[in-house]
C-alpha cells in the first residue's frame, strides 16, 4: 500500500490558512477591548492633543457632536446656529485604561466652571460636555462629577452636562493632528489662549 504525499504547497496553504484564522481571532479580541468615549472640552485640537497623549489610548478624533444638522462643515458650526460643540471621539483600549481614569483626564483638561466658551473661545460650540456611550458611562460620568464636585480645590460650581451620546461627525481633515502638523500655530494659539495658565489656576 502506497502512501499519497501531500503536494509542498498545499501544505504551505493550509498553514497560512491556519496562522490568518488565529490572526483574525487575535484581532477580533483586540477589538473587542476597544472601546469609544466623547468629550468636549473647548477647541478639539487641544482636547485632541490632551487625550493621544495617554497611555491606552488608540485614536482621537475631532469633530462635532450634539447639535441638529447633518453633516455639518467648521464653518457651520462655529457659526453656532448648528448646536454642535467640538468634540474628541476617544478609542481606547479597556485592557490598558479605564473610562474612569479617561474622565480624569478630561476633568483636568478642561475650565468645567464656565458655560457656553472655554478660555479665549466664545459661543455654544467650545461649551464642555460629556457625551455618554450607553447607562454604564452616564453612570460614571455622573458619579465622577459628583466626587469633583466635593473635592475640587477651586470654589466655583461645576457646570459641565453629562448627556447621551449623539452621532459624531469627524471634521475636515486639516483639523486632525492639528498640533503635530502646525507646531508652531498651534503653540502660538494655545499660549494667546491662556488655556495652560488656566488650568494652572484651577488644578495647580
Amino acid at each position: 500500500m502506497t502512501t499519497k504525499r501531500i503536494p509542498t504547497w498545499m501544505t504551505a496553504l493550509a498553514l497560512a490558512g491556519a496562522l490568518l484564522a488565529v490572526m483574525a481571532t487575535h484581532a477580533t479580541a483586540q477589538e473587542a477591548e476597544h472601546a469609544k468615549a466623547t468629550f468636549a472640552g473647548g477647541c478639539f485640537w487641544c482636547v485632541e492633543e490632551a487625550f493621544e497623549k495617554v497611555p491606552g489610548v488608540i485614536s482621537a478624533t475631532s469633530g462635532y457632536t450634539g447639535g441638529n444638522a447633518d453633516n455639518p462643515t467648521y464653518k457651520q458650526v462655529i457659526s453656532g446656529r448648528t448646536g454642535h460643540a467640538e468634540a474628541v471621539e476617544v478609542i481606547y483600549d479597556r485592557a490598558q485604561i479605564t473610562y474612569e481614569q479617561l474622565l480624569d483626564v478630561f476633568w483636568r483638561n478642561v475650565d468645567p466652571t464656565v458655560a457656553d466658551r472655554q478660555f479665549c473661545d466664545f459661543g455654544n460650540q467650545y461649551r464642555t460636555a460629556i457625551f455618554a456611550h450607553g447607562d454604564e458611562q452616564m453612570r460614571l460620568a455622573e458619579a465622577s462629577k459628583t466626587a469633583l464636585q466635593e473635592s475640587k480645590p477651586f470654589a466655583e460650581p461645576i457646570v459641565t452636562p453629562v448627556v447621551a451620546a449623539s452621532r459624531f461627525y469627524p471634521a475636515e481633515d486639516y483639523h486632525q493632528d492639528y498640533y503635530k502638523h502646525n507646531p508652531l500655530r498651534y503653540k502660538f494659539y494655545k499660549w494667546n489662549c491662556g488655556r495652560a495658565q488656566r488650568l494652572e489656576e484651577l488644578w495647580g
